[in-house]
């Protein structure tokens, strides 16, 4: 028979009192930019998410920097400056390139046709991919903003190819029915769609009402 284990009382009060909850943290998301045209979205966004108070983690590609300054006054410093955390795309040390870091989701804004395909592959080459590959394999929430027009056989496979993984094709298609006045308009509804999908909800653009002119 083996011996009882007696546990001293001042043992158990000393693990009882030392014993505290997990802090609840912001919601964290990745927010990738690359190289194809629609920077102003990526921007737009990272500035909704910080209206909403969510822990952002930005990843721009030199080609999202080139585009940036073609499209945009804004210097890819001041676009970092909107993120809480900035990483270089090929530090693949970073927190992000780790399933145990947590996060809520990653968005690829805009997403070229070249980063669609290293995703779609698993060839995690720089921080872009292999965070969005952490992020599948975690069965977390991707949104890809994919950019370009018109698609090839070869992008439509691979749209196919990480929708079947999990991740969301999202083409900023522009919504008419709202009667745009400007092409912030558009942009606003397009962000705000995004964020749908990670249910945030920005309140800066209309939504469908039916045929109902009131704004809901």
């Amino acid at each position: 028979m083996s011996p009882s284990l007696t546990v001293p009382d001042n043992v158990n009060s000393g693990i009882s009192h030392n014993i505290s909850r997990p802090q609840p943290r912001r919601k964290r998301i990745i927010v990738a930019m690359t190289g194809a045209t629609g920077t102003i979205l990526g921007i737009k966004l990272l500035i909704a998410l910080r209206r909403l108070n969510i822990e952002t983690h930005l990843i721009m590609s030199k080609w999202a920097e080139a585009t940036l300054k073609y499209e945009t006054d804004y210097h890819a410093s001041n676009v970092r400056a909107l993120a809480d955390h900035t990483y270089n795309i090929n530090d693949m040390a970073a927190p992000i390139a780790s399933g145990s870091f947590r996060v809520d989701g990653m968005i690829v804004v805009p997403c070229s046709m070249k980063t669609l395909a290293s995703i779609s592959t698993g060839l995690c080459d720089d921080l872009i991919s292999r965070a969005a590959d952490v992020i599948l394999k975690e069965r977390r929430r991707l949104v890809l903003v994919a950019r370009e027009t018109p698609l090839s056989e070869i992008h439509l496979r691979n749209m196919l190819d990480v929708t079947r993984t999990g991740a969301i094709i999202f083409p900023p298609v522009p919504a008419y029915y709202i009667k745009p006045s400007s092409v912030e308009d558009l942009v606003d509804q397009s962000v705000g769609r995004m964020l749908d999908l990670f249910d945030l909800d920005t309140e800066d653009f209309e939504r469908w009402n039916g045929w109902n002119k009131e704004k809901q």
